[in-house]
């Protein structure tokens, strides 16, 4: 039992009375030199949901046996209600309703009581009666007004269902209109929080004030304290003989990097080789970031708090400072890079015979990207001879990473193959471009490679009782599976067998997406597929990645732009020098909460920056006529996507043809006289005629109706909106003010 678990074992104990801080330290007889990690591990626990804090400033342990819940409050943007994800990951979703949030707000870490349990037929609901941290330090938003005195500030994020009030002396010469950046200075017993301007952005319509603003609301800065600036002055720019003496050398075998053709940080490379009984080695070399990334130091801590880089369309935040990202961990070619590598033995039939982990020093042949390789599988004469010593290499690996995509196949994983999305920006973040980035058979080789070396990684460590940090993907929720059921069986699909949790096999969702691959409805049933399924997190247990149908799996391969990689390389390097530190089983749960709720984060954000420069994008498109296909019907209108996967909505009152009405049962819209209808998948011709980069709302009419009428109903329109939510949020502030 390490320290943590002792202290929670003291607290949670029986015969416990509730202590502050400096009373819990006498009575364990804390030295003076542990104060602080003391009050670090009561902080971990609090934030793992094992204890609170009372306002009398004392510990106290959560009952397991009592209706009592530790999460992070989720709030739905329009209509006003909110669920609290449980930190223990294994308990469901509490449904709290808009009375019932107690002054919480979207992101809050709070403790719930259970009002009412989940059955078959409902869902467990409850009110929150402690918040344990605030999770909103600041907030980006416009400058609306000024109320008794005090600026009016309306936050981006409308899941944060109240306004800000900022006293004029902290508005910083903010004016009516501007984008700011206002820090929380304190909550209230009422709905509006008190404010202070930090930065005036600009202007509130303009795209560099949106695209900041995302990035300071989030705490995204690429710049790193000066302290972890100072340690990495020490760190070199080559690779020293010295540091090499204890490694397995492989500079002499052919390695080589695949990557997109804008990447500048390198995490992998990969080798194959023909062993004398005819079977593969295949080599996964990658970057061993933690002989620079030393623990418990400041750019250790920094990169933890961190833990994942954030990729932006126009920018990157890394996780690492340069200097390391893009130099000496980076696998760049012609030069030395130490490594940890994992050689894995296949037959032809891509069985695997056996592995081995090693510390390794590298030497890479080249830098390749996913087009080039492409075209040189394409059978492009040019690229094919200015590489022609890896073409072999390159057509063995296509092989076998194809055979390994059946093997995950055959054992059920589902694979998303359809197209992403990418957006081109200019120098100053305007999007010049937005298209389909297609996966060709390099992207799937890299992939089936990555997959292998991570289960392999997995494997090992479970079966050596390691302390870890396993990649999870539980199965999904019996509610939302019966949902997606009803939702394909609309274009007469349906799921086999027994559809609940504990009995759905992933093969029958991978069935699902085999047969709508190519068809028009293939992108909106994968996206609710997706939403049905949990959301893959970190966990120091392995239980599993139901996605994948794999028992093992881990991240290893990106210890530069993910810290769980990072940690994981310093497990197996112990492991791999013969000794288990398990002070870090610890470390192991804290990171990987740190970890998943970071991800979070950072993935809201990434579609936040996408949602707003598509819209900045087809904002210069004005007028203009396209293709789409019916991506969504509801019952105020149609959403259809351009094939760049821009997505716009049609409103009903926008269709002159006919009066048309929502079909709940069968999820068309349907015209009153005429019948016509229109369902998921129909190819239409629109226009765009309004892009509001404000709320990232793209409208279209049918090409048929465009004309100088629609487009004042969808200017009119907007100022309807405005006012629902603003009766929305003095709905909150009139229900919080009774409490």
């Amino acid at each position: 039992m390490n320290r943590k678990e002792k202290l929670f074992a003291f607290i949670s104990d029986e015969n416990y009375i509730p202590l502050k801080l400096n009373e819990i330290a006498a009575l364990l007889d804390v030295p003076k030199s542990d104060f602080d990690e003391l009050r670090i591990l009561l902080d971990e626990l609090i934030c793992e949901g094992k204890i609170y804090l009372t306002k009398k400033n004392k510990y106290i342990a959560i009952d397991n046996n009592a209706d009592v819940v530790a999460g992070i409050l989720s709030c739905n943007s329009s209509r006003g209600f909110g669920f609290v994800r449980p930190i223990n990951e294994l308990e469901d979703d509490v449904f709290i309703s808009m009375d019932k949030m107690n002054g919480a707000y979207d992101r809050d870490r709070v403790l719930v009581y259970i009002d009412k349990k989940e059955s078959e037929s409902s869902r467990r609901e409850g009110h929150i009666f402690k918040i344990l941290e605030r999770g909103n330090k600041q907030l980006v938003g416009i400058i609306r007004g000024i109320k008794s005195g005090r600026y009016v500030f309306e936050p981006d994020r409308k899941e944060f269902f109240a306004d800000v009030l900022i006293p004029t002396v902290h508005a910083m010469n903010a004016k009516k209109g501007d984008r700011v950046l206002v820090r929380i200075e304190r909550y209230t017993d009422k709905a509006q929080p008190y404010g202070s301007v930090i930065t005036v952005l600009g202007k509130g319509d303009s795209l560099i004030s949106c695209l900041e603003g995302i990035l300071l609301e989030n705490n995204y800065h690429k710049s790193f304290p000066q302290s972890v600036i100072d340690e990495t002055k020490d760190i070199p720019d080559v690779v020293s003989t010295d540091e090499i003496s204890d490694r397995e050398d492989l500079r002499e075998l052919v390695t080589f990097t695949i990557d997109g053709d804008d990447s500048r940080d390198f995490d992998d490379a990969v080798s194959l080789e023909i062993l004398d009984n005819g079977n593969f080695q295949l080599g996964v070399h990658i970057a061993d970031v933690t002989h620079y990334v030393k623990e418990d130091t400041p750019l250790d801590k920094e990169a933890l708090n961190r833990a994942t880089s954030v990729y932006f369309p126009h920018t990157v935040i890394p996780m690492l400072p340069e200097k390391l990202s893009n130099g000496i961990c980076s696998l760049n070619p012609d030069v030395d890079r130490l490594t940890l590598s994992v050689f894995m033995e296949f037959d032809s039939d891509a069985n695997l015979h056996s592995h081995r982990i090693a510390k390794t020093v590298i030497h890479s042949n080249a830098r390749l990207t996913y087009n080039i390789v492409n075209k040189i599988f394409d059978g492009d004469r040019e690229l094919s001879h200015q590489y022609y010593e890896l073409v072999p290499i390159l057509t063995e690996m296509n092989k076998l990473a194809k055979k390994l995509a059946d093997k995950r196949k055959e054992r059920g994983a589902i694979d998303f193959d359809f197209p992403e999305t990418k957006i081109i920006c200019d120098s100053d973040s305007n999007p010049i471009d937005v298209k389909e980035d297609v996966r060709g058979d390099s992207h799937r080789l890299i992939e089936s490679f990555m997959l292998a070396a991570n289960e392999t990684v997995a494997e090992t460590a479970f079966w050596s009782e390691l302390p870890f940090i396993y990649r999870i993907h539980e199965a999904p929720d019996t509610e939302k599976l019966t949902e997606f059921n009803t939702f394909i069986k609309n274009f007469g699909y349906a799921l086999k067998g027994k559809i609940d949790s504990e009995n759905i096999h992933p093969k029958a969702l991978q069935e699902i997406v085999e047969k709508v691959k190519g068809t028009p409805e293939e992108m909106m049933v994968s996206k609710i597929m997706l939403r049905s399924l949990m959301k893959a997190c970190y966990r120091d247990t392995n239980d599993g990645h139901f996605g994948l149908a794999s028992r093992y799996y881990c991240h290893f391969t990106s210890p530069i732009r993910r810290y769980p990689d990072l940690f994981i390389h310093r497990v197996l390097k112990d492991f791999l020098d013969g000794k288990i530190d398990d002070s870090k089983r610890t470390k192991a749960a804290s990171a990987s909460l740190k970890s998943s709720e970071n991800e979070v984060k950072a993935e809201t954000a990434e579609r936040d920056a996408v949602d707003i420069l598509k819209t900045a994008y087809m904002k210069e498109h004005l007028g203009e006529s396209f293709t789409a296909v019916v991506s969504s019907v509801t019952s105020f209108g149609i959403f259809a996507m351009l094939r760049n996967s821009c997505e716009g909505l049609i409103r009903y009152q926008s269709m002159q043809s006919d009066y048309f009405e929502y079909d709940e049962i069968n999820h068309i819209a349907v015209g009153n006289r005429s019948r016509k209808t229109y369902k998921i998948g129909d190819e239409i011709e629109i226009t765009v005629v309004a892009a509001d980069i404000l709320s990232r709302r793209i409208d279209f009419v049918l090409t048929e109706d465009a004309n100088v009428h629609n487009l004042m109903k969808i200017t009119n329109r907007t100022k309807t909106i405005k006012l629902s939510k603003d009766i929305k949020k003095s709905k909150y502030r009139r229900k919080h003010k009774r409490k």
